[in-house]
């Protein structure tokens, strides 16, 4: 493992190569905000019930991902990549195959199991390989190749969709998730396990710490309030504000342009200034959702309004995953589940109450203010988090680091 160092460190080649399967579990995760309507119209469902399709994907990464970690947690992590990665690629297959909504839901459901299973020993390779002061910009890396997801994928997802049907888009996930393996297989290190192997007991001891449990609500409610709007941008664009669907592709990609310069911005500095990041980023979201809520009908505003959401959403996400690692970092495959977790909760939740608020009938602007109610609530959270992080009682369980050390704690007043 690289020294640490106060200069910054070159990113190992190995985390670019998660960055690069990360964009295909990305694309796969988002691109049925796109898709909605085509599939809603297939498979004779409302655009609500298809909406809780990713619901089932979100669920299933918060399933899979501590479940996964927990199974996963003595094994080679090269090999634990390949596998998952192999499995999330058939279960976009079977999507592409799907018969009917329930195989289609259930496939989301497998593929996102393989996801969250990636993401969370991906994320935890990705902190091994690099000094601690560069954590945000390691993770940054991955969350880049979300971002680049949303700038060519979820688009290019929208296109396919719309030209040649959206079946078409599974099978080019499944395509990418084919060239994802080879990546992986023929440039990922094996990773050493540990001399003394990892005893999960110990590990769950993180649990105990309760900023773990208030890192979790932050990002939950953060990632779900970004999330109550964004699944539900197609119908928005194109019922309130008047736009053609050939604008979706557009919007989205906008969208996720604004998500990799967020996550850039954010990636550079969270290290350095991570509540600081926290703080702003959520705040801009609560604005722009606000914004949007009130100007959604004009579609100069909501092109605009897109594009800024996604820059501050994606901005504060390098920030919420090294905090959980710097809270539960004696645990960093449960940190980096723990985190996989928090953000899929929000990813339930939000198109789930965006649903909710459509068939009460208040119209698909108004998933935007529930979105904010929940931002607003990730702000208080930030700030109560970050009130008890200057306490000198603020404790973080280090339990797992210490080799032979099973009640080890120390205080941590981290300049993060």
């Amino acid at each position: 493992m690289p020294s640490v160092a106060r200069a910054p460190a070159r990113m190992p080649l190995a985390v670019y190569i998660l960055g690069l399967s990360v964009f295909a579990l990305g694309t796969s995760e988002f691109m049925l905000s796109g898709l909605l309507p085509a599939i809603a119209d297939d498979m004779s469902v409302s655009i609500p019930r298809a909406g809780l399709l990713i619901s089932a994907f979100a669920i299933g990464m918060v399933v899979g991902a501590p479940l996964l970690a927990v199974a996963t947690i003595r094994l080679p992590r090269r090999t634990t990549l390949i596998s998952l990665i192999t499995v999330f690629g058939l279960g976009q297959i079977a999507g592409a195959l799907a018969p009917n909504y329930a195989v289609l839901f259930a496939s989301r459901v497998i593929s996102a199991l393989a996801c969250a299973g990636f993401w969370a020993v991906g994320a935890a390779v990705a902190v091994a390989m690099v000094p601690a002061n560069a954590r945000a910009r390691a993770l940054a890396v991955m969350i880049g190749g979300l971002s680049i997801a949303n700038v060519l994928g979820v688009p290019a997802g929208a296109f396919l969709g719309d030209h040649l049907g959206w079946r078409s888009a599974f099978w080019a996930v499944a395509a990418a998730s084919g060239i994802a393996l080879v990546g992986v297989v023929t440039l990922i290190p094996a990773i050493p396990l540990p001399a003394e192997k990892p005893r999960l007991k110990r590990e769950l001891r993180i649990y105990r710490d309760h900023q773990t449990w208030l890192t979790i609500s932050i990002v939950a409610l953060a990632a779900g309030g970004v999330f109550c709007t964004f699944s539900y941008l197609a119908p928005l664009l194109t019922d309130v504000a008047g736009l053609a669907e050939g604008w979706v592709p557009t919007v989205l990609a906008l969208f996720g342009i604004g998500a990799l310069v967020g996550t850039t911005i954010g990636g550079r500095i969270a290290d350095a200034h991570l509540f600081g990041v926290l703080l702003s980023g959520i705040a801009a979201s609560t604005v722009l959702l606000i914004a949007l809520a009130l100007l959604g009908r004009y579609a100069l505003a909501a092109v605009a309004l897109s594009f800024l959401l996604g820059v501050s959403a994606f901005y504060t996400a390098p920030a919420l995953n090294a905090r959980m690692f710097n809270v539960a970092g004696a645990a960093p495959t449960l940190a980096g589940a723990t985190t996989t977790a928090a953000f899929n909760l929000g990813n339930t939740g939000g198109p789930w109450l965006g649903g909710a608020v459509i068939d009460a009938g208040f119209g698909y602007a108004s998933t935007a203010w529930a979105g904010a109610a929940m931002t607003v609530t990730a702000g208080a959270a930030s700030a109560v988090s970050l009130r008890l992080h200057r306490r000198p009682a603020s404790r973080v369980v280090i339990g797992a680091a210490s080799a032979g050390t099973d009640e080890a704690v120390i205080q941590s007043r981290s300049a993060n």
